[in-house]
């Protein structure tokens, strides 16, 4: 079983991906390692800040790595922002089958109530080196932009808007 973990920034996308880690003992793939990686080594001329482009540039390494652990009976979890609202179209039935689907996003009261914690755990993990950019705005439109995509795409998009533990446990 492959799943796949994806959402807004500053959700918890590799807190679940950790715990799922801890309690499963499957390992996961972080998108974002998987990004540093290319840029720092100078195999693409994009940066961290070419969300857009890194979804093309990515997805396909991805979907790759995605379709050898199904084929190899491997248990694997793929965590991080750059799956694109499509990403199903490039799986035959047999592949979709062995994944599991997990978006994360938070609601806008959510986030206008709780920001300074969100902003607080936002190392709990991987260490951000800059975090400045990081507003409640920001958050809040990147929410939105989440939702609206994968919804659209017929996705379902499980929504933190109470008690995030309760929400990060009932998916374990």
């Amino acid at each position: 079983m492959v799943t796949i973990i994806t959402g807004a920034s500053h959700v918890g996308k590799t807190v679940l991906a950790q715990r799922m880690l801890e309690k499963y003992k499957y390992p996961y793939v972080s998108i974002d390692h998987l990004k540093m990686g290319l840029i720092r080594s100078g195999n693409t001329e994009l940066t961290p800040d070419d969300d857009e482009q890194l979804v093309g540039y990515l997805w396909p390494i991805v979907r790759e790595m995605i379709k050898t652990a199904i084929e190899n009976k491997q248990n694997l979890i793929i965590e991080g922002c750059y799956v694109p609202y499509d990403w199903r179209k490039d799986f035959d039935e047999q592949y979709l089958q062995e994944i599991a689907f997990i978006c994360l996003a938070m609601t806008e009261e959510y986030i206008d109530s709780h920001f300074a914690e969100i902003k607080s755990h936002a190392s709990d993990i991987e260490n951000r080196l800059d975090d400045s950019d990081c507003t409640a705005e920001r958050i809040k439109a990147d929410n939105r932009q989440v939702i609206l995509g994968y919804q659209n795409a017929g996705e379902k998009v499980i929504l933190i808007d109470g008690d995030y533990e309760q929400v990060i446990k009932g998916l374990l």
